[in-house]
């Protein structure tokens, strides 16, 4: 398996893994449940998913195998990936109350969006 074929599928995987975390805020806000351990943990191995997604993608792009030549928006998508989930903390100032489920869920179906058309510009 090549590395860009390993970037793919962890792009794959991080789309499916970002419309669970939606859902699940979704899910929790409506039951009026605020944010908790489990969620906490969830969200943090989806940011170092990112976070790993992103650093494959930055040696391909630097190393010439990805051939995103003239494919500055898959790169601006990836940027924007990193740091959405780091200004919603800062956003909500990591409240555990029912509140800022509802900015994850939203900020997620953002990062759905984002993931989407970041698959769609990279092939």
């Amino acid at each position: 398996m090549s590395l860009v074929e390993i970037h793919g599928r962890l792009g794959n995987t991080a789309l499916y893994f970002t419309i669970a975390m939606a859902v699940w805020a979704f899910w929790r806000f409506f039951r009026r449940q605020g944010v908790d351990s489990n969620y906490w943990g969830a969200v943090v191995v989806i940011q170092i998913l990112y976070l790993v997604q992103g650093a494959f993608g930055t040696f391909l792009y630097f190393s010439g195998i990805g051939n995103l030549t003239g494919r500055s928006m898959h790169i601006l998508y990836g940027i924007v990936s990193v740091l959405v989930i780091p200004a919603i903390f800062i956003f909500t100032r990591g409240e555990e109350s029912r509140r800022p489920m509802l900015a994850y869920g939203a900020g997620f179906l953002f990062l759905t969006g984002i993931l989407l058309r970041s698959i769609v510009t990279a092939g």
